[in-house]
């Protein structure tokens, strides 16, 4: 992936406009056609994950909504004690082939 590479090279991550551009070439699609199959990916998972559905992209991984407990934390400047609320976090869990592939 040359477009990775030259991030890794220069300490930057792929930036979507990179990843749209490194999927154009491979696909040979136009990068507009590009950028719109690959923001309607990302709204179809946005939303499964809002109705709160897993989904499932065997071998590369998992996205899912898992629930964090309410807890007792601490205000760093003041340090007394605050109440953290429960709340909902998207989560990504690699594949077992993805997880190979960067080793």
């Amino acid at each position: 992936m040359a477009t990775a590479s030259k991030a890794k090279r220069n300490g930057k991550p792929l930036t979507k406009s990179a990843l749209i551009e490194e999927i154009s070439k491979r696909t040979k699609l136009s990068k507009r056609e590009t950028e719109k199959t690959l923001n309607s990916f990302l709204e179809t998972v946005k939303h499964m994950l809002k109705q709160g559905q897993k989904v499932q992209l065997i071998p590369f991984g998992s996205f899912e909504v898992r629930h964090r407990a309410a807890r007792t934390g601490r205000n760093p400047r003041t340090g007394a004690k605050i109440t953290i609320r429960a709340r909902k976090v998207p989560t990504f869990r690699p594949g077992k082939a993805l997880k190979q592939a960067v080793r």
